[in-house]
């Protein structure tokens, strides 16, 4: 079987089996599911993820190991692997083990986002003899993003001028740092008071710094914040609210 590398592991979402897969008897890898079926997002600290694979096996399992490649063409940019623990229910055995993805380490990177690449691999073994293996697309890996506020000023006359800053960083994985993320849409909204929905107001594009700024009349008490979209490579993020009184 084989060993972990690096310590550091990401994911892999519900999905069919690929072709590229090994069995003898009756043993099935029916499910993979990482981290929810939901992308990574990963800041500059260590994140635990949560890997389980469901199999079809009328023995007892004595031995899965679940792993983690991000590999293109023969060059392998990233493994990690683990001996799961499994529980059964009849036939139905359930494997779970937890890896951690650590950007901290040398194996992660920026140029690792996204979902392509990404596989998981699954070895399992059963008291009979029967044996499966088997690999399996990954969910995506993304960066995060943190955005602040600041609305005023505190209060504000009905009809003056209201001023929203603010600034939207990134996770920096090379450089294990929180950088400025310039010239990205970020969305301002608010949420009149009482607050029950939020309504996009105006589109800022961040400065080099990562800098938000604009100005608007102030009409109605309520909640400021703004909020970044984010491309495939990177999470959403919102920022805080920020409650602004209109006399």
């Amino acid at each position: 079987m084989a060993t972990a590398l690096g310590g550091a592991t990401l994911a892999v979402a519900t999905v069919a089996p690929t072709a590229a897969q090994a069995a003898t008897g009756n043993m099935r890898i029916t499910k993979v599911v990482v981290n929810g079926g939901k992308d990574i997002v990963l800041t500059t600290s260590a994140k635990p993820v949560t890997v389980t694979a469901t199999i079809s096996e009328d023995s007892a399992v004595t031995e899965v190991w679940l792993e983690l490649e991000n590999r293109v063409g023969s060059d392998l940019n990233f493994h990690a692997a683990r001996r799961a623990t499994c529980t059964a229910a009849g036939s139905v055995k359930t494997c779970t083990t937890t890896l951690t993805l650590d950007p901290r380490g040398d194996m992660i990177h920026n140029g690792l986002v996204g979902s392509r690449n990404w596989q998981a691999y699954v070895q399992a073994a059963a008291r009979d003899g029967d044996y499966a293996s088997g690999y399996y697309p990954s969910v995506g890996l993304r960066r995060a993003t943190a955005l602040t506020l600041d609305a005023g000023p505190e209060p504000v006359r009905k009809g003056a001028t209201l001023t929203a800053t603010g600034r939207l960083t990134v996770a920096n994985w090379n450089s294990n740092t929180w950088t400025s993320f310039a010239n990205q849409p970020v969305q301002l909204q608010f949420c009149k008071s009482p607050c029950t929905a939020y309504t996009t107001v105006k589109t800022v594009t961040s400065t080099s710094t990562g800098s938000l700024r604009t100005t608007l009349a102030a009409t109605s008490d309520g909640f400021w914040r703004w909020q970044y979209p984010a491309p495939f490579w990177a999470s959403t993020s919102t920022s805080a609210p920020d409650y602004v009184d209109v006399r």
